[in-house]
C-alpha cells in the first residue's frame, strides 16, 4: 500500500523534525565546524548549531511530557523559545530567529501554503535581526529555500522538498558570494548546518530522508587565518530581559561598538549576539537596556571562555561561572554517566564525577558540560555509557574544550562497559595511554540488558508481545522469553558462548530476589574459570544490565 504522505503537519511532525535535525547536526557537526571561516574562523558552527537544535527538541519533548496530545500551536512555540534561550553562536542565534520566523505563521495555519509562508517570514525576520546582512552566508542559503517553497505544489511534502532542494543549490553558490569562503575553497558554514535541518524536515514529512551528497565536503581542511587577526577579540553573548524599545537603542549601541551584530527573539526576551574588543561595554550595554543573564564571553584569540555559563549550561548571572580557571584545575579525572543510583554510587566511591541517566530522560549537554567543570581537572575522561548520547557527549566535549580542560570521549555504549574502563583508569600513566587501556577495556566487554516489552512490536528476535522479557546482547534483541530468570540464563550462555573471564551483573532494585545468587551459581556450574561480580542497579536502573569481559 502506498504512503498517505500528510496534507498538514501536527504537533508528532514537529518533534520528529527537531530530533531528526538533531541527528543530522550531530553526523555533520565536526565536518560543519572544520570549514567555518565566516565572520571568525573559530571552528565551532556546527557545534553551534547543535546545542541550538537541542534546546529546540527538549522544549518540544517537555511539551509533549506534560501533554500526552499537545496542542501544534503550543509545540511550534515551544520549538522557538526553546532555541531562543539556548541560541548559541552567530549561526545558532539566526537559526534560532528562522524557527521563531516559522512559528509565527505556523501558529495560525498547518498546511502547505502556511508553511510556505512560515519559510518566507523565517528568512524576513531573520535577515531583519542582522545588523549588517552579508550575502553568501545562512541568510542567502534560507532566502532562496523561502522563495523556492513559494513556487508550484502547495502540498507539504512538495514545499519541504523544494526549500531543501532550494537550500542546497544556493549553499553551493554560497563561495562565489563571499571572497573568504572562496580563497578557503568551502561553503558557508551556517548554511550548510540550514540545509541539514532543512532536510530533516523534508523526512519529517515525507518519512524518507533527502538524497545526500556523498561526496566530500568542499574543503574538509580550509586553510585558517589566525582569528585575533581578522576582527574583534571577543564574542559576546546574553539573554536579555528588555522592551523593544530599550532593545532599539540597544542595537545602535552595540552596532557601533563591534560586528556580527544579531538580536534576536520578542515579547521581553531577546537573545543578544556581538563580537567587540570590549567585552564588558557591550555587558554593560545590556545592563542599561535590561537584564542580562546567561552571559557568555569566548576570547577568540585563545577560545576561552569568561563570564557566566553558555546558553546550555543553565542560568546564571554576570560573572557567575562556578568553573575554575584552567590553572587552577587538578590533574585527570572520569566523567560517567550512569543509569541508577546504585551505579552512580559505586563509580563515585571509585573516583568518578557522575551523571545520573533516569528513564527517558537522558541528560542533555549542558549536563555533561557541569559535570565536566564540576569535575576541576586538566584532563577529563568522559564515559557516555549509551549510544544514543555520543553526539550529545562530543558537543559537550567540544564546548569545554574551548576552555582549557583537555577532553578524550571513550565510546562506551553500555553501563558496564564504562565499569570496566574505569577499573583500568589509572591518573598516573600518560593521558593517551589512560585512553587506550579504556577505550581497549571498554571494546574487550560485551554487553547485555534484560527489559520488559511495553507494546507488541518487531525485533530482530521475532514479534514481541506486550510483557514479554527481551534479552538484548549488543544493543539487539536477541531473545525473547516470558521468565526472568530463564531469559537471564539463556541471554549469559549466549554472550559466554564465544569465552570470558568475568561477568558484570548489574541488578535493578525491582529484580528478582534469587536472580543474582542463580546466575551466578550457573556460571560456576556451567562455564570454568569464570568469575562473577554482582552490584546493585538501584532504583530506575535498567532490570539487569550483564558485562562479559
Amino acid at each position: 500500500m502506498p504512503q498517505t504522505l500528510p496534507q498538514a503537519l501536527d504537533s508528532a511532525v514537529v518533534r520528529s523534525w527537531c530530533s531528526l535535525a538533531l541527528e543530522a547536526l550531530g553526523r555533520e557537526r565536526e565536518e560543519i565546524d572544520s570549514i567555518n571561516v565566516y565572520p571568525v574562523a573559530d571552528g565551532d558552527t556546527g557545534t553551534n548549531l547543535y546545542l541550538t537544535v537541542e534546546s529546540a527538541s527538549q522544549a518540544v519533548e517537555a511539551v509533549f511530557a506534560a501533554i500526552t496530545v499537545p496542542d501544534f500551536a503550543d509545540t511550534v512555540r515551544a520549538m522557538a523559545h526553546g532555541a531562543l534561550i539556548g541560541a548559541r553562536g552567530n549561526s545558532g542565534t539566526i537559526l534560532s530567529q528562522l524557527l521563531r520566523g516559522m512559528s509565527e505563521v505556523l501558529a495560525e495555519g498547518r498546511d502547505g501554503d502556511h508553511l510556505a509562508r512560515a519559510l518566507g517570514r523565517a528568512s524576513v525576520s531573520a535577515r531583519e535581526a542582522v545588523a549588517h546582512p552579508v550575502e553568501g552566508t545562512i541568510l542567502t542559503v534560507a532566502a532562496a529555500a523561502a522563495s523556492a517553497a513559494a513556487e508550484g505544489s502547495r502540498d507539504v511534502v512538495a514545499v519541504a522538498r523544494a526549500a531543501y532542494a532550494g537550500a542546497r543549490t544556493a549553499l553551493e553558490a554560497t563561495p562565489a558570494q563571499l571572497a573568504v569562503l572562496e580563497r578557503a575553497g568551502v561553503v558557508d558554514a551556517g548554511g550548510r548546518g540550514l540545509v541539514a535541518v532543512l532536510g530533516a524536515l523534508v523526512e519529517a514529512v515525507s518519512g524518507q530522508a533527502p538524497v545526500r551528497d556523498r561526496r566530500a565536503p568542499r574543503g574538509a581542511a580550509p586553510v585558517m587565518e589566525p582569528c585575533s587577526a581578522a576582527g574583534p577579540a571577543y564574542e559576546v553573548i546574553y539573554l536579555l530581559e528588555a522592551d523593544r524599545a530599550a532593545v532599539t537603542r540597544l542595537r545602535e549601541r552595540l552596532d557601533a561598538l563591534g560586528d556580527s551584530l544579531v538580536v534576536v527573539g520578542g515579547d521581553g526576551l531577546w537573545n543578544v549576539h556581538v563580537h567587540v574588543d570590549d567585552a564588558g561595554a557591550a555587558v554593560e550595554a545590556g545592563i542599561e537596556a535590561g537584564r542580562p543573564h546567561r552571559i557568555r564571553i569566548t576570547h577568540f584569540g585563545t577560545s576561552g571562555a569568561a563570564g557566566g555559563h553558555g546558553a546550555a549550561g543553565g542560568a546564571g548571572g554576570a560573572g557567575a561561572s562556578g568553573t575554575q580557571a584552567p590553572g587552577d584545575r587538578a590533574g585527570r579525572a572520569v566523567v560517567a554517566v550512569l543509569p541508577g543510583e546504585g551505579l552512580a554510587r559505586l563509580c563515585a566511591e571509585a573516583g568518578a564525577t557522575t551523571v545520573l541517566a533516569r528513564p527517558g530522560e537522558p541528560p542533555a549537554s549542558g549536563e555533561l558540560v557541569d559535570a565536566i567543570r564540576r569535575a576541576g581537572a586538566r584532563e577529563v575522561v568522559l564515559l557516555p555509557n549509551d549510544a544514543a548520547l555520543r553526539h550529545t557527549a562530543a558537543a559537550a566535549a567540544e564546548q569545554v574544550r574551548a576552555e582549557g580542560i583537555r577532553v578524550a570521549l571513550v565510546p562506551t555504549r553500555a553501563a558496564v562497559q564504562g565499569i570496566a574502563a574505569l577499573a583500568v583508569h589509572e591518573p598516573e600513566r600518560r593521558f593517551d595511554e589512560d585512553v587506550v587501556a579504556m577505550t581497549a577495556a571498554a571494546g574487550a566487554t560485551r554487553y547485555g540488558e534484560l527489559a520488559v516489552a511495553e507494546r507488541q512490536s518487531f525485533t530482530s528476535a521475532g514479534v514481541c508481545q506486550a510483557g514479554d522479557v527481551l534479552g538484548l546482547i549488543d544493543g539487539d534483541v536477541a531473545v525473547i522469553g516470558q521468565d526472568v530468570r530463564a531469559t537471564a540464563v539463556t541471554v549469559l550462555d549466549r554472550m559466554l558462548s564465544a569465552g570470558g573471564e568475568l561477568v558484570t551483573l548489574v541488578l535493578a532494585e525491582d529484580a528478582p530476589e534469587d536472580l543474582a545468587a542463580r546466575l551466578e551459581a550457573h556460571v560456576r556450574g556451567t562455564h570454568l574459570a569464570v568469575d562473577t561480580v554482582t552490584y546493585p542497579g538501584g532504583p530506575q536502573a535498567p532490570l539487569l544490565l550483564i558485562g562479559v569481559e
